[in-house]
């Protein structure tokens, strides 16, 4: 008998995609729009599009550029396109992230913007070095104008495609009174002169090219037959303008993402990019993938509900065959100590029903809103991980704000004295260091007295003496206040006098700002404790608790580290007007603010699988004072069928929704905690940072008394006429002795005076 045709199989690389998936695979030619919602399985519709352009033959892996934002994005789907494909995927030199497939590119171009091939990328801290020597040359004070904050405006620029010459009167202005473009040219010329770029450039080196260059752009497009974007609503001005010019005249472009989920605007991310695309690239096909593979329907329910409230997006609307399960809980507490413990308490429930604590995250606003839940789960015991940040007291601000505390309660703490001696910077370098180290090992003192005998020395620079003795004084007048004073207020008095507040709030990096909460509530937390000793003793208990980090573990994590996880349970801690939506994001953004804080609080919703909980407070610790909580304006957009209200307090139930459902404009009323924020922020972190003032004659003078104090006694080796060597001033003869301190002519500099620790007999 004849054989039966074969029936033709599938590709396995369309077994178990829905309609729109596969739509999105199938549809090879033209510009498209993978609208892909929240856990709507859009990872797998991209890869199994690259693996069906490869597979079909309509491109070869070298013909493709597909662009993610982060390294393992990329290796997981080269890795996932591999595994679908039934084999290795060789040849994808364009997969890869925006920098490093500019990168490729700038390589092979360099001489085209001035450099040569075997360029350096720069770090973040070359790149301020380069920009401290041009802040100087121009004879401009940095602690004015610091190098961070203009790295901050050249990287924003570079994020919108700006030239120097590009970067109009205005923008220029935001430093040094006009001064910025010109900067930003000069900081251009001195890199090209190292054969140096950094991570901006790659991307903007490329644009310039392709303006500049219609035979290299060309010559890209011809290379590329598709190009594939994955998190198109995260790219920025540059790289939306250079995919755009790749993508032409095939057009063959495929974006992937999610307007509700476009979330880092303060990274340079422009929401708009994703919301015009259909303008930009006309008879573009939109795909919807809105069936969710995680959530159960209240949950989505709830999260669209919520969204639905911003005016700026494409829509969709999300679904799920996993059932209804349980309604999104909103629960009022009394205070953040009692939400902490209601989350503990929940958390240990789960656990003696045999669940996992793997299960359970605990998301939150700011950094800030991390330590109360850390402090309840040390003291029950519960193990806990913080994912996408340090543990509160391992962040570098708190461990140098402890650093200051320890070295006033123990003056002998030298591991406290090498981490703040020269934090923030006082000009004391390595060799000044270096020199109070060969003393203390000499002399077998603490760091600290062996700082305070150098200052009648001319062992130091007079700069270096001058700095460290204010150091010196500060520390002594510290200890003296820490006899008056609160423990907490003389915490902030210690932060604002050093110099620490001030440099902070000069560092315009995204980070600063909440670095600053994290010292507020640092002061905030040292409240609970009778003494500084007795908080000094709980923070080392603290750092020492390492059993938590084996084993299951809550995750506690910021919303915006929590994008792309999920987990079964979900605790969303703080929502109140001020903390969530932010303040400082209202303030400074305005109606574009909310609704991307509206987009995140999206995004903290649809990470929940099976349970999701939202708390307010009815009060709570801001910067130092209790305060009254509105609960956020979120609360109130949320839809009825899909929530259910708990509180422990009286009437709480409905007072959110009675406190909002009056605002038919919720923008109108953006500053409800603003008045709040304002009258709780203590005198010490509003003020102007002193910093490091002149000394104070009776200041040094009580500094080296103190010192002197504790005993130096001198070397019984040494008498008067004796010639000695010294390894910086060379041979002299001893003109005086008292103590340990010596007066002696040296040969070639004269009389000088110094310790005689750093001499020996000549």
């Amino acid at each position: 008998m004849p054989e039966s045709p074969a029936i033709p199989t599938e590709p396995a690389y369309l077994q178990g995609l829905n309609p729109p998936q596969r739509e999105a695979v199938l549809t090879t030619e033209g510009p498209i729009l993978v609208l892909a919602g929240a856990g709507t399985g859009k990872t797998a519709a991209l890869t199994a599009r690259l693996a069906h352009l490869i597979a079909t033959r309509k491109a070869w892996p070298s013909q493709i550029l597909a662009v993610t934002f982060t390294n393992k994005a990329a290796r997981e789907m080269k890795e996932r396109v591999s595994q679908i494909s039934g084999g290795a995927i060789e040849g994808m030199p364009w997969l890869g992230t925006f920098h490093s497939v500019a990168a490729r590119m700038l390589r092979s171009h360099a001489e085209l913007v001035g450099l040569q091939s075997n360029f350096t990328i720069l770090d973040t801290d070359d790149q301020l070095r380069v920009l401290k020597q041009l802040i100087s040359a121009a004879n401009l004070d940095e602690k004015r104008w610091p190098a961070r904050q203009l790295a901050g405006l050249i990287d924003r620029w570079k994020n919108r495609g700006w030239t120097p010459k590009e970067v109009d009167r205005g923008e220029s202005e935001a430093f040094a009174a006009g001064r910025g473009a010109d900067l930003y040219a000069q900081y251009q010329d001195r890199l090209r002169t190292l054969n140096a770029c950094d991570f901006g450039d790659l991307l903007l080196h490329m644009l310039v090219i392709f303006r500049k260059h219609a035979d290299v752009l060309d010559a890209y497009r011809d290379r590329f037959r598709y190009i594939l974007v994955d998190e198109y609503q995260d790219t920025n001005q540059g790289q939306y303008e250079w995919l755009k010019l790749l993508a032409e005249p095939r057009r063959n472009l495929c974006c992937v993402g999610d307007d509700d989920q476009s979330i880092y605007s303060w990274r340079g991310a422009e929401v708009a990019n994703i919301l015009r695309f259909e303008k930009d690239f006309p008879g573009a096909k939109v795909i919807r993938l809105e069936q969710n593979y995680r959530s159960t329907s209240h949950i989505l329910g709830a999260a669209d509900g919520l969204i639905a409230h911003n005016a700026g997006r494409l829509g969709k609307t999300l679904w799920t065959d996993a059932g209804d399960g349980e309604k999104v809980r909103v629960i009022g507490v009394w205070d953040g100590p009692e939400e902490a413990r209601r989350v503990g308490e929940e958390a240990e429930s789960h656990m003696r029903r045999g669940g996992s604590l793997d299960d359970i995250s605990i998301l939150v606003r700011a950094q800030f809103q991390t330590r109360e839940f850390e402090e309840r789960f040390i003291a029950i015991g519960l193990p806990y991980q913080i994912i996408g940040g340090f543990r509160f007291y391992e962040r570098a601000e708190i461990r140098d704000a402890i650093a200051y505390l320890r070295l006033i309660v123990s003056p002998a703490d030298d591991l406290a004295f090498e981490r703040i001696v020269n934090t923030p910077k006082r000009g004391l370098g390595d060799k000044a260091v270096a020199t109070i180290h060969r003393h203390a090992r000499a002399t077998q003192q603490p760091l600290l007295l062996a700082a305070a005998t150098l200052l009648d020395s001319d062992e130091l620079t007079p700069q270096a003496r001058r700095s460290l003795g204010n150091f010196v004084a500060d520390l002594a007048r510290w200890k003296k206040m820490s006899g008056e004073l609160t423990h907490p207020e003389l915490a902030r008095i210690m932060l604002d006098e050093s110099g620490y507040t001030a440099m902070l709030q000069a560092d315009r990096s995204a980070e600063a700002a909440g670095r600053l909460e994290n010292l507020a509530e640092l002061a905030r937390a040292m409240e609970e404790y009778e003494t500084l000793q007795a908080f000094l003793e709980h923070v080392s208990l603290v750092m020492d608790n390492d059993e938590a980090r084996q084993g299951d573990r809550v995750t506690i994590m910021t919303i915006h580290a929590a994008k792309g996880l999920e987990f079964d349970v979900v605790y969303l801690a703080g929502w109140e007007e001020g903390v969530f939506p932010s303040q400082r994001a209202l303030d400074e953004g305005g109606l574009a603010a909310l609704e991307e804080e509206r987009r995140l609080a999206y995004v903290a919703i649809t990470r929940a699988r099976r349970r999701a909980t939202i708390f307010h407070a009815a009060n709570r610790r801001i910067y130092g004072q209790w305060t009254s909580s509105i609960p956020s304006r979120f609360l109130a957009e949320l839809p009825d069928t899909h929530i259910k209200q708990e509180t422990t307090m009286t009437g709480g139930e409905s007072l959110w929704r009675a406190q909002w459902s009056e605002r038919a404009d919720p923008f109108a009323h953006l500053g409800p905690a603003q008045s709040m924020r304002a009258s709780t922020r203590g005198p010490g972190w509003q003020r102007a940072s002193r910093g490091n003032f002149n000394p104070e004659p009776q200041r040094v003078i009580e500094a080296r008394a103190s010192a002197v104090s504790l005993g130096n006694q001198g070397r019984t080796d040494l008498t008067l006429g004796q010639r000695v060597f010294h390894g910086k001033f060379g041979y002299g003869i001893i003109a005086a002795i008292e103590g340990n301190k010596l007066e002696i002519d040296f040969e070639h500099s004269g009389r000088k005076k110094v310790l005689d620790s750093f001499v020996s007999a000549g």
